[in-house]
């Protein structure tokens, strides 16, 4: 928190304690309490959950909340589509619409919490595509597909990026074809990104 403080200083940068959170992930059995923080002698606010550029990260690191909230905004949404229906436009401006306000909503963010999310919460997901698919009259890109199409994309971008600190992340085998899986002990880093990321892209190469 010094080096903090020292390099917001140093960079004209000013700390507000008051809008400021603390959040402490830790999965090990007998975690003691951390040490509250304190900034400017303000101490930080204990929470469990906060949103982060329109993304709930909980301190367990589950995608239930951040999942309610999406199918929430998205239903709301499913209104307004209903609506055009009732005016009979064309389908190809139906899809438009669904893929830029209600899609949108549903795949934010969805490179990070898909993978580590339950069936139960993938399936709610799911159910708003399904609902908007006999609104429309049509079938739509599955959760499964936007969240595979979306992975490739942004870790081809990182592949493509030696300046990106995640870029060593992908490293070659010798045979130059394929990446090398990350070596993942528990079933929460086997499902985050980059391990997921390496997996799907391995996939997508051909064998030769």
């Amino acid at each position: 928190m010094d080096h903090l403080v020292t390099w917001c200083g140093e960079n004209h940068l000013e700390l507000n304690a008051l809008k400021s959170v603390e959040m402490v992930v830790d999965f090990r059995k007998n975690a003691a309490p951390p040490t509250p923080i304190t900034l400017c002698d303000s101490p930080f606010t204990a929470v469990k959950s906060f949103c982060f550029l329109g993304t709930i990260i909980a301190q367990d690191l589950k995608w239930k909340q951040n999942i309610c909230s999406l199918v929430k905004k998205a239903q709301q949404r499913m209104f307004f589509l209903r609506q055009l229906k009732k005016f009979n436009l064309p389908k190809t401006m139906m899809v438009n619409f669904y893929t830029s306000i209600i899609e949108s909503i549903l795949t934010s963010s969805i490179t990070i919490w898909y993978a580590t999310a339950t069936v139960k919460d993938k399936g709610r997901l799911q159910r708003v595509i399904h609902s908007a698919e006999k609104v429309i009259g049509c079938n739509l890109p599955s959760l499964h597909d936007l969240h595979a199409s979306r992975t490739l994309r942004r870790a081809g971008k990182i592949v493509a990026d030696p300046s990106h600190p995640g870029h060593k992340l992908f490293t070659p085998l010798p045979s130059g074809r394929r990446l090398r899986p990350i070596r993942s002990h528990t079933s929460r880093h086997l499902n985050s990104f980059f391990p997921s990321a390496t997996g799907l892209l391995n996939k997508a190469r051909p064998p030769h």
